[in-house]
């Protein structure tokens, strides 16, 4: 068909350029003579020009050899052109006005339009007909896949050695690997090697760098793709993408397919306000035929990675298509460590900085979190011409990337850092006095982001769960901010909202998630489940009554009021050690853990 419409368009331009010449030469004895006003009145006094026709400021007329001419006159000889130029030749008969002659359109303008026609021929020709330069696809070929093949022999290899923190997720897919090495071994004792592995866990974690080092590991052909490249505005796209991208797979095989962002195309059908059947479903359909349909993929692996498995459809998840899921969390201290060494292999580190140290207290951080920790060091040390690194930037960069950078040249008043003073103090005071709290690693009041100040604390130990016990002493200490402005300053401030939100969000879940009200028992109020195009927010069922909304309510409450009450008192007792601190703040503007308690014991 290509080829048909290739040999035919040859023609139509030949046809559309033979149409041109003709009509170019045909209009070659009608064509008129562009004068302008000093010519024609050359003309008319040396009596060439044998009629004449004025419309307006349009003059048309023609000379003695039949030649006709056309000119425009300027508005100022407009009403007098007539009088001062035509009358007396007129009335001596040596001019005719003449009242038949129409003004002739010039070749030019006349040939706009064939002109036009054979522009967005050749347009055609080039843009739609000839091979595209990127990725050997057409222009017209919306169908083609847009995933991009990784060789061996192309850039740097990564293999399991350069992957950190994920111990039992490398063992895991070290059977993907061996079989891609060796799949003799599996294939005679009738094992069938899993078609996909999905990697699930929050951003940042590795997951495409884990899938990056399966290929690398195995020396195979490596594709990558994002789930939002298979979706476009035409119908049938996605699904045509799917193919293609499938059989390109099974050209290189065997080799490992990775689509990234999964949950852009695997959402689950028919949820939603929109159901039916969309272009989205029918990409998803043809990806679910791919992986486990009438026909095999043999040698062909499937990775994906998402944060968002519970919304994929089920069919994708079920054996024969993603058999194996594998959770890729945030690392503990010990995979933060070797993270850490990777990362500052090649950084010249100073002798005071200790990756233990680093690690035990950057908590709760990802793998991308800790490269941008290294990376941000880094550039502190070269803002201040530094040869290496030292631990006090590391420590630095660690407080950067939770909170944001200082902001040292923000003009506050007194009255506010004052106030920010007695609120950060507040929370250290109530942190250190409350039991099962994490120690205070540094308080300050210097504007970081779009807090006014900060107050960081180091876990001790990784924690997987949290006690009752230990999120109500987190109220306390989050509502110890509030308390102290109204105890010291007799005034409340906006500076606690971010500390009443969280507060409220805690207790809503101890309430209605984790089951930790005594009078509404161990009970879930309310579903996670969510609608796909409605949002979180609205697509939340509620499956509980009035009353026992009202109970939430009152429950809530009572845990907020509960640690105000514990945190108000705390600090009427230590009033002397609030103060302490706080005026160290005033005078210091930051604090660490170690002066922070020897300002608590009085030293």
């Amino acid at each position: 068909m290509r080829r048909f419409f290739k040999g035919i368009s040859v023609y139509l331009l030949i046809v559309i350029l033979i149409m041109f010449l003709v009509k170019t030469l045909g209009n070659d004895v009608e064509q008129i003579m562009v004068i302008d006003v000093t010519e024609l009145v050359e003309h008319l006094n040396e009596n060439k020009i044998e009629s004449i026709k004025i419309v307006g400021r349009e003059v048309n007329g023609k000379f003695r050899d039949s030649t006709q001419f056309s000119t425009v006159l300027p508005y100022q000889m407009q009403d007098t052109f007539y009088d001062n130029y035509l009358k007396d030749k007129v009335d001596s008969g040596v001019l005719a006005l003449s009242s038949d002659l129409e003004p002739t359109t010039p070749i030019w303008v006349s040939a706009i339009p064939t002109i036009l026609v054979v522009l967005v021929f050749v347009v055609f020709w080039f843009v739609f007909m000839q091979q595209s330069q990127g990725g050997g696809g057409k222009v017209m070929s919306f169908g083609k896949s847009r995933a991009r093949l990784h060789k061996q022999e192309e850039g740097k290899i990564v293999t399991f050695s350069e992957v950190a923190g994920l111990e039992e997720e490398k063992e895991e897919l070290k059977e993907i690997v061996d079989f891609l090495r060796a799949p003799r071994k599996y294939i005679e004792i009738g094992a069938r090697i899993p078609t996909g592995v999905l990697l699930v866990g929050p951003p940042g974690t590795g997951k495409t760098y884990l899938s990056r080092a399966v290929a690398g590991e195995a020396g195979v052909p490596f594709f990558t793709i994002s789930g939002s490249d298979f979706v476009e505005m035409f119908v049938g796209v996605g699904a045509s993408r799917v193919r293609d991208l499938f059989e390109q797979a099974k050209k290189n095989a065997p080799c490992i397919v990775f689509i990234d962002e999964i949950d852009a195309v695997g959402r689950r059908r028919g949820a939603g306000l929109g159901g039916g059947h969309d272009e989205r479903e029918q990409t998803l359909n043809q990806l679910l035929v791919e992986m486990d349909g009438f026909a095999t993929n043999e040698g062909i692996i499937v990775m994906a990675a998402t944060n968002r498995a519970d919304i994929l459809d089920p069919a994708l998840l079920r054996p024969g298509r993603f058999d194996r899921t594998i959770y890729v969390g945030l690392p503990d201290v010990r995979g933060r460590e070797a993270i850490l060494e990777v990362h500052t292999k090649n950084k010249p580190l100073d002798d005071d900085v200790d990756l233990k140290v680093v690690a035990k207290r950057t908590p709760g951080f990802t793998p991308a979190d800790l490269e941008n920790l290294v990376n941000e060091s880094a550039l502190l040390s070269a803002r201040y011409n530094l040869k290496t690194i030292p631990m006090h930037l590391i420590e630095e960069a660690s407080i950067k990337v939770q909170a944001g950078p200082e902001k040292k040249s923000k003009v506050v008043s007194e009255k506010e850092r004052k106030l920010t003073a007695y609120h950060e103090a507040g929370h250290a005071l109530t942190s250190r006095l409350t039991p099962d709290t994490d120690p205070v690693h540094m308080v300050t009041i210097i504007p970081r982001g779009m807090a006014g100040g900060f107050t960081a604390y180091i876990p001790e130990e990784d924690r997987s769960f949290l006690t009752k016990k230990q999120m109500e002493s987190r109220l306390v200490m989050l509502l110890g901010g509030r308390v102290a402005e109204a105890l010291v300053l007799g005034d409340i401030s906006t500076g606690a909202q971010n500390d009443i939100e969280r507060a409220t969000k805690l207790a809503r879940s101890m309430v209605t998630h984790y089951g930790m009200s005594d009078k509404l028992g161990p009970m879930t109020y309310g579903t996670d489940e969510e609608e796909v195009f409605v949002g979180r927010d609205f697509g939340r069922a509620r499956n509980y009554s009035e009353d026992v909304a009202a109970a939430i309510d009152k429950e809530m409450r009572d845990l907020i009021d509960t640690a105000y009450n514990k945190a108000e008192k705390l600090l009427k007792e230590n009033m002397d050690k609030l103060h302490r601190v706080a005026e160290t703040l005033l005078e210091k503007e930051t604090i660490d853990g170690k002066e922070f308690e020897r300002l608590f014991q009085g030293a």
